[in-house]
């Protein structure tokens, strides 16, 4: 049997918060074992070397996102990476770029969130005139709910935004995961909002319109989601919207 080779990790460090620090490279060096993922290597890493070393994880398992960074020049989550895919056994991990940095790997994606979702109003708006709280909801046709279900499997892990070449050099570009979200609100039937309200929104150059379809986001996302059908399929309403005006 072979012995347990050693993995060295070039990790991006960065306080801040810190007016003295700068940012800089500092390797480190652990010992591999069966079925590790850079997510269990980093959380060695704190406790055995380093526990200043900032990044965030909660799930462990791809469900929450936190631990998304750039691996070894690819925006992916530390948790679904196996460090056996990196047969040179030399890893590079640098922060997510596109949101504020908080300290090392650590970003704030929660806040970039939080203000998309304000800017686009990425929330259900039903009829305000038939609010029946002792009604029983209606039931959603089979067929409708598992497309809402397909775009509801986005954990708002930021790596599509740091895939996006758009993204990266226009910073008012909403990306994919905000059409991503804002085409989940148009296919509900419960929402009232029309095409029209849509367009005024994300039928631009800052929405649909922006989007150069280098298909980065698609191709990044951990969760194989459809982004490029789905931004497809808003630009035909928006185009469909623009005709018919």
């Amino acid at each position: 049997m072979s012995s347990p080779r050693t993995i060295s990790f070039d990790i991006f460090r960065y306080d801040p918060q810190d007016p003295n620090d700068k940012p800089k490279m500092v390797t480190y060096e652990i010992t591999e074992a069966p079925g590790m993922t850079v997510f269990i290597a980093l959380n060695l890493l704190r406790e055995q070397q380093d526990p200043s070393l900032q990044f965030d994880f909660v799930c462990r398992a791809g469900i929450c996102g936190s631990c998304a960074m750039v691996i070894n020049g690819k925006p992916t989550l530390a948790c679904r990476t196996l460090t056996a895919n990196f047969p040179d056994g030399k890893i590079k991990l640098m922060p997510l770029p596109g949101f504020e940095l908080i300290g090392d790997l650590s970003v704030n994606t929660g806040k970039f969130m939080r203000e998309l979702a304000e800017r686009l109003q990425l929330w259900l708006q039903p009829d305000s005139n038939d609010i029946d709280i002792h009604r029983l909801e209606n039931p959603m046709d089979p067929a409708e709910a598992a497309k809402l279900y397909e775009l509801e499997r986005c954990v708002e892990c930021g790596v599509c935004v740091s895939a996006c070449a758009t993204k990266q050099m226009k910073d008012t570009f909403v990306g994919a995961v905000g059409m991503m979200k804002i085409a989940r609100f148009e296919m509900d039937s419960r929402d009232t909002r029309t095409a029209e309200d849509f367009y005024h929104v994300i039928g631009n150059q800052d929405g649909v319109f922006g989007c150069m379809t280098l298909l980065g986001c698609q191709d990044a996302c951990p969760k194989d989601l459809p982004h490029m059908q789905q931004i497809a399929y808003l630009r035909r309403k928006m185009a469909q919207t623009i005709v018919s005006c």
